[in-house]
C-alpha cells in the first residue's frame, strides 16, 4: 500500500491530478458550512435526530451534512443527476434531435451536456423554491418570509448547485475519477465520523456504559465483521461480468487483411449501479414527505406510518421498485438492438448465434438473467442494514447504510481502476498488481 502511494507521488501528472481533486474537495467541504442568508440555523438543531432515517436524512447524508446546515450546497448535486437522467431518456428516440446528437460522437455529447446544464439550473430553481417554502411551512426556518426573501434563497441554492456541477466537471477534466461521483462520495465519507460517534453514544453512552457492556461490545464486533463481509460482497458483484464471446470475420481492404480475431462483450452483473436504489428510496419516501405537511390528520398519519422503510408495505414496495428500476436502467444504458447492429456492421458475430434479430434475442435473454441476479443483490444490500437497524434498535441515522455503502464502494473501485491504469501505463505497480 505504501509502495503504491509512493509510486503515485513519483508520477508528476498523476500527483497533480490527485492534489487538484483534493483541493476541489476542500472547497466543497468549506461550502457545506456557508449558510444561506435569511435562514435561522437554530431551527435545524435536533432535525437530524428527527429526520435521520427519512428522505431528508438521505439527502443530508449525500450532501455531507449541507442540508441540515442549510448551506449554499444544501441541494447537493441532485438536480444535475435528475437532469442527466432526463436527457439520457429523451435521447432514446423520444426527441429525434437528442437521439441524433447521441449518435454524433463527441460533438453530440457536448451539445447534450450543454442541455443538461440548462436543465440543471431550471430543475434546481424549482427545487430551491419548493425546498425553501416547504421547510419554512414545516419548521419556520426563514426569518423574513417575503417573496423577495424566498427568491434570494432560491437563487443562492441554485447557484450553489451550479457551482457543484462546475466543480464536478473540473474534477472529471483535470482531476481523477468521475467528478459528480467523487462529490457524492466525499459527502458520504464526511458523515462517517458522525455515524461512528452516534453508534458509540448509543452503545456506550449513559446507562449503556455499564448495563450489558459485554453484549454491546460483542454486537459492535459482529457489526464491524458484517460490514466488512458486506463490502467484500459488493466488490465481488460489482466486479462480476459475463463474457460473451465474439468472433470477427476476416476481410480484405486493399492489400491488408482485417478481422479474424476473437474477443468478448463484457456484461456487468450490476450495470445499473446504485441509481435504482436511490430512485426506489425517493419514490417510497416521497408520499410520507408530502403527508408530513398535514401530520395529525388520519390519512396523512396512515401514509407516514406505512410508506416507511420500517413498515412492511414500504419495505415491500422498496424491494419491488429496486428490481424494476434495475431492469429499466440497465436496458437504458445497454441497448441490445444497437449492440447487435454494431456487431453486424463490423463483421462480428457470436459463435452459434445468427446475426440480426437472433443476436438481439440472445443478448436480451442474457441481460435478463444477469440483471435478475444484480437486482436481487441490490435489494438485499439495500434492505439488510434497514432490517438490522430495526431489529437491533439502532439509531435512525445509520439505517440507510446500504445505499451509502454501495456508492462509496463503487466510486472507490472506479477511481482505483483509473489510478491503476495510470500507474501501469508508466510501468509502476498499482493497488491490484502486486
Amino acid at each position: 500500500m505504501f509502495r503504491t502511494i509512493s509510486n503515485i507521488m513519483k508520477v508528476a501528472d498523476l500527483r497533480s491530478k490527485i492534489l487538484f481533486t483534493l483541493g476541489i474537495l476542500i472547497v466543497y467541504r468549506i461550502g457545506s458550512f456557508i449558510p444561506v442568508p435569511n435562514v435561522d440555523k437554530d431551527v435545524f438543531i435536533g432535525l437530524d435526530q428527527a429526520q435521520g432515517g427519512g428522505f431528508f436524512g438521505l439527502m443530508n447524508t449525500f450532501s455531507g451534512g449541507a442540508l441540515f446546515n442549510f448551506s449554499i450546497f444544501a441541494m447537493s448535486i441532485f438536480p444535475y443527476i435528475t437532469a442527466s437522467i432526463i436527457v439520457q431518456l429523451l435521447s432514446m428516440d423520444v426527441i429525434p434531435k437528442f437521439a441524433e446528437w447521441a449518435r454524433e460522437g463527441e460533438a453530440g455529447r457536448r451539445k447534450l451536456a450543454q442541455i443538461t446544464r440548462y436543465g440543471t439550473v431550471v430543475l434546481g430553481l424549482i427545487q430551491a423554491f419548493g425546498m425553501s417554502i416547504g421547510f419554512h411551512n414545516r419548521y419556520g426556518i426563514v426569518t423574513d418570509p417575503t417573496p423577495a426573501t424566498f427568491t434570494i434563497i432560491a437563487i443562492v441554492l441554485t447557484a450553489g448547485t451550479a457551482m457543484l456541477m462546475w466543480l464536478g466537471e473540473m474534477i472529471t477534466e483535470k482531476g481523477i475519477g468521475n467528478g459528480i461521483s467523487i462529490l457524492i462520495f466525499a459527502g458520504i465519507v464526511a458523515g462517517i465520523p458522525t455515524t461512528i460517534s452516534t453508534l458509540y453514544t448509543h452503545f456506550f453512552g449513559g446507562a449503556n456504559a455499564s448495563e450489558g457492556l459485554f453484549l454491546n461490545i460483542l454486537f459492535v464486533i459482529l457489526l464491524a465483521i458484517g460490514v466488512v463481509l458486506l463490502i467484500a460482497a459488493v466488490i465481488f458483484v460489482q466486479q462480476g461480468i459475463r463474457k460473451i464471446p465474439v468472433q470477427y470475420a476476416k476481410r480484405i481492404v486493399g492489400r491488408k487483411m482485417y478481422g479474424g480475431q476473437s474477443t468478448h462483450i463484457p456484461m456487468r452483473v450490476n450495470a445499473a449501479g446504485v441509481i435504482p436504489v436511490i430512485f426506489a428510496m425517493s419514490i417510497v419516501m416521497f408520499p410520507a414527505v408530502v403527508a408530513s405537511f398535514w401530520q395529525g390528520k388520519r390519512f396523512a398519519n396512515w401514509i407516514i406510518e406505512n410508506f416507511s422503510l420500517n413498515a412492511p408495505l414500504g419495505l415491500t414496495l422498496y424491494v419491488l421498485l429496486i428490481i424494476g428500476f434495475t431492469y429499466f436502467y440497465t436496458f437504458v444504458q445497454i441497448n441490445p438492438q444497437q449492440m447487435a447492429e454494431n456487431l453486424k456492421k463490423n463483421g462480428g458475430y457470436i459463435p452459434g448465434v445468427r446475426p440480426g434479430q437472433t443476436t438481439v434475442k440472445y443478448l436480451t435473454r442474457v441481460m435478463n438473467r444477469i440483471t435478475l441476479a444484480g437486482s436481487i443483490f441490490l435489494a438485499v444490500v439495500a434492505i439488510l442494514p434497514v432490517l438490522v437497524s430495526t431489529l437491533a434498535g439502532l439509531p435512525s441515522q445509520v439505517s440507510i447504510g446500504g445505499t451509502s455503502l454501495l456508492i462509496v464502494t463503487g466510486v472507490a473501485l472506479e477511481t482505483m481502476k483509473q489510478i491503476e491504469s495510470q500507474l501501469i501505463k508508466r510501468h509502476y505497480k498499482g493497488f491490484i498488481n502486486k
